[in-house]
Formats: C-alpha cells, sequence, structure tokens
C-alpha cells in the first residue's frame, strides 16, 4: 500500500507499550439494545472509564514521554477547556515535568479542579479558546516551556492509535470502527492503524467519523481537498467543536477514513440518555456522538461495529441539562401551552385528561399575560413526562378532543 502520512504502524504499537504504563485497557461493552437497532453486533469501547476520563492521556504520554532531559526541564504547557488539559496534567506528573495548562475563564469547575488535582498549574485566560491558545504560546515564548499539542502531531496521533490495537484484540472480526471527530487525532490514529494492519488481516476494516453538526470542519474540508476554517457555533458536544482540521490529521483521515458525518445536538442528547439507560455509562455529549450517528441512521453499517465512547467528563450541571434536552428529542417530556377560559374547573378538567391518558404532570405554570390571548382567556403551560413519541402523541389528542388546543413548546 502506499505510505501514509504520520507515524508508522511500528511506532503505534511502541506508544501502546509506553501509554500502557499510565493508560488502562478500557473496558469493550456490547449492546443488544444497539444491535437491535442495527441488525449486526454493536460494541461499545469505554474510554469513558479510562484515567482521566478519555483517551487523550494515550497521545498525551506518548508525547511527554519522548521529551529530552533538556525539554523535561523546561517544562511543557498547554491549552484546553477539559480533556487534553487532564491528560497533559496527569501524564507530567507521572513522568516528573512540570506543567502549565492555560484554561479560559469560566471552564467547569469539575474539569479545573481534575486538573490541578493531577498536579499541573492552571491559569485562567481568555473568555475563548483562541485567546486561552495564543497565551499559551506566548508563555512558550517566553519561557521555553514546550507545547503539547492537543492532536496535531505524530507523537499523538502514534498514541491514539493504540487505541485501534485493543478493539482488534478484544473484537476481531470488527468490521466498522466510529469514532468522534474534533481536530481528528483520535480518528487519525485509529483510522491509520488499522489501515497498515490491512495486510496482515486480510481484509479493510471501515472508519466511520462524527462531527457535531455545529462545529463540522472536516466535510468542507475534505471537499475542498485541504484544511478549511470555519466559524462554530455553540454545541452540547463542546469537547470536538475545533475550527479547523490539524494538517496531520487531515491528511491522514483524507487518504484513510472512509466517510464523515454529522449530527445535532437533539440527536447527541438523545444518545446520551440511551447511555444512560441502556448501557449504564456516563459519556459526554462529545464521546456520545459515534451513538447518534448510529441511533439516528446517519450512516449504514454491515457487519460487527465498535463504537468509540471517546470520554465521559462531563459537569453534572451540564448533565442535568443534556438529559431534559434528551428526553425532550425522544418525546419523553413535553411541554404544552393551552389557552382556556378565564372560568373555575379548566385546570381540574385538563389534569384529568392527562391523568386518562396516563401522563404524569410535573410542573404547571399560569398567566394572563400569553401574545395572542382574549381578554376572557388564561394561557397554562404543563410540563409532562410520557413514555415516547406514541404515547405524546395520544395525550395530545386526548387533549385536542377534549376541546382544548395545546400547542407543544420547545424545551
Amino acid at each position: 500500500m502506499t505510505e501514509l502520512p504520520g507515524p508508522s504502524l511500528a511506532e503505534i504499537r511502541t506508544a501502546r507499550e509506553r501509554a500502557a504504563e499510565v493508560a488502562v485497557v478500557t473496558p469493550m461493552e456490547y449492546s443488544r439494545f444497539l444491535t437491535d437497532v442495527v441488525g449486526a453486533p454493536v460494541h461499545l469501547k469505554a474510554e469513558n472509564l479510562q484515567r482521566t476520563g478519555s483517551y487523550k492521556i494515550r497521545g498525551a504520554y506518548n508525547r511527554l514521554s519522548q521529551l529530552t532531559p533538556e525539554e523535561r526541564e523546561r517544562g511543557v504547557v498547554a491549552a484546553s477547556a477539559g480533556n487534553h488539559a487532564q491528560g497533559v496534567a496527569l501524564a507530567a506528573r507521572e513522568l516528573g515535568i512540570r506543567a502549565t495548562i492555560f484554561m479560559p475563564i469560566g471552564v467547569a469547575l469539575p474539569k479545573l479542579q481534575a486538573t490541578r488535582n493531577y498536579g499541573a498549574e492552571v491559569v485562567l485566560h481568555g473568555h475563548v479558546v483562541d485567546e486561552t491558545l495564543q497565551a499559551a504560546a506566548e508563555f512558550a515564548e517566553r519561557t521555553g516551556a514546550v507545547v503539547i499539542p492537543p492532536f496535531d502531531h505524530p507523537d499523538v496521533v502514534a498514541g491514539q492509535g493504540g487505541l485501534a490495537l485493543e478493539i482488534l484484540e478484544q473484537v476481531p472480526d470488527v468490521a466498522n470502527v466510529v469514532v468522534p471527530i474534533g481536530g481528528g487525532g483520535l480518528i487519525a490514529g485509529i483510522a491509520s492503524a488499522l489501515a497498515q494492519l490491512e495486510p496482515e488481516l486480510g481484509r479493510r476494516v471501515r472508519v466511520v467519523g462524527v462531527q457535531a453538526e455545529n462545529a463540522a470542519a472536516y466535510p468542507p474540508s475534505l471537499e475542498r481537498g485541504e484544511p478549511v476554517a470555519i466559524g462554530t457555533t455553540p454545541t452540547i458536544a463542546d469537547g470536538i467543536a475545533v475550527g479547523r482540521p490539524g494538517e496531520l490529521n487531515f491528511a491522514i483521515i483524507r487518504d484513510t477514513v472512509d466517510t464523515v458525518v454529522t449530527v445535532p445536538d437533539d440527536d447527541t442528547a438523545r444518545a446520551l440518555v440511551v447511555l444512560l439507560e441502556r448501557a449504564k455509562l456516563v459519556v459526554e455529549p462529545a464521546g456520545a456522538v459515534g451513538v447518534a450517528a448510529v441511533l439516528a441512521e446517519r450512516v449504514v453499517l454491515d457487519g460487527p461495529t465498535v463504537i468509540v465512547l471517546s470520554g465521559g467528563n462531563i459537569d453534572p450541571m451540564v448533565m442535568e441539562r443534556v438529559i431534559s434536552r434528551g428526553l425532550a428529542a425522544s418525546h419523553r417530556y413535553l411541554k404544552v401551552s393551552i389557552p382556556l377560559p378565564d372560568r373555575p374547573g379548566q385546570l381540574a378538567r385538563i389534569a384529568e385528561l392527562i391523568a386518562e391518558a396516563n401522563a404524569n404532570v410535573v410542573e404547571v405554570l399560569h398567566t394572563r399575560h400569553g401574545f395572542g390571548l382574549l381578554i376572557s382567556e388564561v394561557e397554562i403551560e404543563i410540563h409532562m413526562e410520557t413514555r415516547g413519541a406514541e404515547h405524546a402523541e395520544l395525550v395530545l389528542r386526548r387533549l385536542r378532543e377534549g376541546g382544548y388546543r395545546p400547542r407543544v413548546e420547545p424545551d
């Protein structure tokens, strides 16, 4: 086969041996629920259970372990809002290297505390990641500290590539691997390893990348044939919200990844709820996009499939909001507004109809000042729990049959 850019298979194997000094072999969980959805065996590679809560420790440790004594003496610096920060911090602590991590102001408290607990000095700077990156670069120029990039470096790619070797050991007959994409370090490592192993395996393993719809730089970049910078918009999958592919990562992905698809936030939130309920796994939104793509049928899979759950670092406050959004996206949480005549007994009648449909009311709001109301009307907003799309439609039908005009509100 044509020689690929980036690390060789030998370098990936060596990187895996290095990373084994600190990283654990994460579980491979069989998913009956997703198997039924796909019609073929589906397994979940639980990197959310990795040390530091994500795969990032693999590449960070491989990079830091190859620094010269003189570079180690200068220390390392990185900029990150989460997983990369924790990976670098732990790797530096294990190797006895001083680490300074720049994080944006307002970073989630659990991520800030975890990075500090791993022994790094944390500097809060900037309200957007670009400002944080610039501050880290200036610190490196001023002090001589070695910058540890999150994805665009052959040592980092090689470290992440070790994950492919684990996947093959745990699911030898794997036909498809579905991987989240931000900058591209993880999928570049996995796809590169699998491509180079193709002669040894005697078959091709299909690699599918998944990006958040609001931060998807790879589809336009692959179409143009070079990395393209895009403007990202807010996404719950903030861990993969990267506006431009890495140069090395793009070159590898262009040559080895079969397809890249995107998923909206609602599908990602729904996937997170499925993982909690069905797999009993806590996964951050960025780590759940592969499951989201499968549930939303964004990709057609044939044969045994492994979906990489890339991380589990989620702020409990964010989790609460994402779960609510996921329940709404699954029609398990229904919010409706209903205009009513302003006379006694109407609320009781509404509650009776909902109870007869076996839905559970969790909150009621009442106003006389809703837009478009007649002078003789009031409006109530009812939040209720349902059992899914069919049940939600049944509740709405019962309300309409009762003479009311329910309007479904966005969550």
